[in-house]
């Protein structure tokens, strides 16, 4: 057995004292301080994004353009980049995630209505390495990569309904609805739709923040087109429908095997 002695100079009173601690146990009860990644957009340039996230209080871990990926913020240290937010009954998840922004305008407002803007898929070619490398380092399981929206439902959009996650899910990142059980389930729900109450369970069930009502009230609605911008981002009105009752119970039928 070795004893390993650290010695931490202090100044006390008028002389100096010599602090020795033994290291000789090490506890095996504890984690890693990153249990997720929380992906986002900046909704501006790259000039004003560094701007924002080196001069501001708001920060993140990571900022990828199509070009490079800078490193703002070690991994040792929390970023500022989530805010307000819960996901898996864990609330203000700065201190348990790695934030990635990524340098793209989100939507534009015109008035034929709101644009959502492409992604340029050089820039996921940078993020997916990315995603891997830290997925790794923290043996993170595969529900761990989610998006801003998720975690803050009722006041977040990003990465909005072009992202392309299904690419993530190819790349085995994430979790997604197996077609088989959407084809078994949604005639099962075209003939009758499930309850308020059941989508809000399953919703809380996959991480979302979201109170079980018993009604499609708006923090349900919001939750709801959340959790289509991601899976079915050609229609999220926020309306429960068959096809969106098959997609929640194909991710909670995986989540129980």
């Amino acid at each position: 057995m070795f004893r390993t002695t650290l010695v931490l100079f202090g100044l006390i009173l008028s002389g100096c004292t010599t602090l020795t601690l033994d290291q000789s146990h090490r506890a095996q009860g504890y984690d890693a301080r990153v249990s997720w990644v929380v992906l986002h957009y900046t909704a501006t340039d790259l000039e004003h994004s560094l701007h924002l996230l080196t001069r501001t209080a708001v920060s993140s871990h990571y900022l990828i353009d199509t070009q490079r990926i800078y490193r703002l913020v070690d991994e040792k240290h929390r970023a500022w980049h989530a805010g307000d937010s819960q996901w898996r009954g864990r609330t203000w998840l700065n201190a348990s995630s790695i934030g990635i922004e990524m340098v793209h305008p989100g939507y534009i407002d015109t008035p034929a209505g709101r644009q959502w803007q492409p992604w340029n898929p050089r820039q996921i070619d940078r993020l997916i390495p990315l995603l891997k490398t830290i997925q790794t380092r923290y043996d993170l399981p595969v529900d761990s990569i989610i998006g801003h929206a998720d975690i803050a439902p009722q006041r977040k959009l990003d990465p909005g309904p072009l992202f392309p996650w299904f690419r993530l899910a190819r790349e085995g990142l994430i979790r997604w609805p197996l077609q088989q059980h959407l084809q078994q389930q949604i005639p099962v729900y075209q003939a009758e739709l499930p309850a308020a109450v059941w989508f809000q369970q399953q919703l809380q069930s996959i991480g979302y923040a979201v109170a079980a009502s018993g009604e499609f009230d708006e923090q349900t609605r919001n939750v709801l087109a959340v959790l289509q911008m991601k899976y079915r981002p050609r229609l999220f009105d926020g309306q429960a429908d068959a096809e969106t009752a098959a997609i929640l119970w194909s991710l909670t039928a995986q989540l129980n095997h």
